[in-house]
């Protein structure tokens, strides 16, 4: 993870450079063919299970059955460990693509995790997000817990952005993570005739609207951008530039599109992030 700038390297380096990235690049398009092999498996077994639901608060502070890591959590911040998070797919998914980030962080002592299913017949990001928010309402009142954090994943981070900036939703989200979301648009998304598709050109409403203004808004902004995703074309615009919000841009090298939600590092990332509550920090961009 990090960020590599080209700009003044002489065309020798650069010749390193493509020599280096092209096996570390082939190796992560193979592994993201993998899990797009995998996702065709666990897409159905999406629709024979219920999403996971947040646990009732008569467990909380239940120390038992939690591995030596787990408890190291209580131990750093109760609240950090029962703070609800909701993790949100993308297009033509479910809640099935969040099964090995939603292991991975309850290993690390996240045990208040649900998923939110949207539905395939979403075709408007607005009413989307409306319905996220009623959601989020219910999560908030069934936990007890005013605000929570938001895990979205390519169009789910999208619906969540679009509840936090233009529904006020930033009163309940604490911190959005968004992985492979096409924050600026994907040109892709001009070769589909689908109404939801077309949201996420660069240039439709949708964007551009996420691109107004934003004063004051209070959430904590976590956003993943790979150098092989091909869905989002150009990559760079999976980042969230906006000069309101507190934004925190982490690259990725060799994770692609569908890999993101079940990368290990990524999810250790988004751990050690969401154990952190002191929204005194400058905003940063990697």
């Amino acid at each position: 993870m990090g960020q590599s700038a080209n700009e003044g390297i002489s065309p020798a380096g650069l010749s390193r450079l493509i020599a280096r990235d092209i096996p570390h690049a082939a190796s992560g398009l193979m592994i993201e063919a993998a899990w797009a092999t995998a996702h065709l498996v666990m897409y159905p077994l999406g629709f024979l299970s219920a999403p996971t639901r947040p646990t009732d608060r008569s467990r909380r502070h239940n120390f038992s059955g939690l591995s030596p890591e787990q408890r190291g959590l209580f131990h750093h911040g109760v609240d950090a460990a029962e703070t609800p998070i909701l993790l949100v797919h993308g297009i033509i998914e479910n809640h099935a693509i969040f099964t090995v980030m939603e292991r991975a962080l309850r290993r690390r002592g996240f045990q208040a995790l649900s998923a939110y299913d949207y539905g395939m017949l979403t075709q408007h990001i607005p009413r989307a997000a409306k319905r996220l928010g009623e959601r989020i309402e219910t999560l908030s009142a069934v936990t007890g817990y005013e605000r929570i954090h938001v895990i979205g994943h390519s169009l789910g981070g999208l619906i969540a952005r679009y509840y936090v900036q233009r529904l006020g939703g930033d009163s309940r989200v604490r911190t959005l993570v968004t992985l492979a979301t096409p924050h600026q648009g994907t040109q892709l998304a001009w070769a589909a005739p689908l109404p939801l598709v077309r949201q996420l050109t660069p240039s439709s409403s949708v964007i551009q609207e996420l691109a107004d203004p934003a004063p004051g808004c209070r959430t904590r902004f976590i956003a993943f951008h790979s150098d092989i995703d091909p869905l989002i074309v150009p990559s760079r615009n999976a980042r969230l530039d906006h000069p309101d919000l507190d934004v925190q841009n982490i690259a990725v090298r060799g994770v692609g599109h569908l890999s993101m939600p079940n990368n290990g590092r990524i999810a250790f990332t988004i751990a050690e992030a969401l154990r952190e509550h002191d929204h005194g920090e400058g905003r940063s961009s990697a």
